[in-house]
């Protein structure tokens, strides 16, 4: 089945799928961005439109002690939400005008989330939308500061299985725009769909925060 097709049907039955539980995202960084990809990603305004899409590529951020972390600064304002319970959204902006969605994983006070960096359209989402790196889909998908906190299981936030990716179809690499954290920029906790359009950045690119 190829990639259209599979998301025609994903459409399909997406009604007929539970959402994500807590007990999903609490487990290592890490590991929650392996499983990530392939996942559905769905918000639902207020007004009653829904956009939908797939997951195709990741970063992990494992705690205080990695340094291009959020959390190595320790528990601010900002950063409160990471050491809370999984399964929670943290939104925050970069340049003062790009929002970036995570969500938090990983046990409460270990300050651990993973950054969704780009996914597949699916349903709901204008057509040419970029999703191609975190601004654009958060921009495409109508996530805001609003969002900040919010439980990933509710109406208007939420995740859903879809299909899974085999391990033959994920990259791994360094993370991006994180050069100031030393030998934790190098580690490679950057995945990503191989045969994806939508990832936002290629092996052999400049370095570069591509929001």
């Amino acid at each position: 089945m190829s990639i259209p097709e599979r998301m025609t049907a994903l459409a399909g039955t997406l009604l007929d799928v539970s959402v994500l539980p807590s007990s999903f995202y609490a487990r290592p960084a890490l590991v929650v961005a392996r499983e990530l990809l392939g996942t559905l990603l769905v918000v639902q305004a207020s007004d009653g439109a829904r956009r939908v899409g797939r997951i195709v590529e990741t970063e992990a951020y494992i705690g205080e002690h990695d340094l291009a972390c959020h959390a190595a600064k320790g528990l601010t304002p900002r950063t409160e939400v990471m050491f809370g319970p999984p399964g929670k959204a943290y939104i925050y902006l970069i340049y003062g005008m790009h929002h970036c969605f995570n969500v938090v994983t990983d046990a409460p006070g270990v300050g651990a989330a993973v950054l969704v960096r780009a996914v597949e359209p699916v349903e709901g989402l204008d057509a040419g939308a970029r999703t191609d790196g975190p601004g654009k889909l958060c921009k495409a998908m109508g996530l805001t500061l609003a969002h900040n906190r919010g439980d990933l299981a509710s109406p208007g936030l939420h995740l859903l299985p879809g299909v899974a990716v085999e391990e033959g179809r994920v990259e791994r690499g360094p993370r991006i725009g994180v050069e100031y954290a030393g030998a934790w920029a190098d580690e490679p906790f950057r995945l990503w769909v191989r045969d994806s359009q939508h990832v936002s950045k290629r092996p052999g690119t400049r370095r570069r925060n591509r929001a």
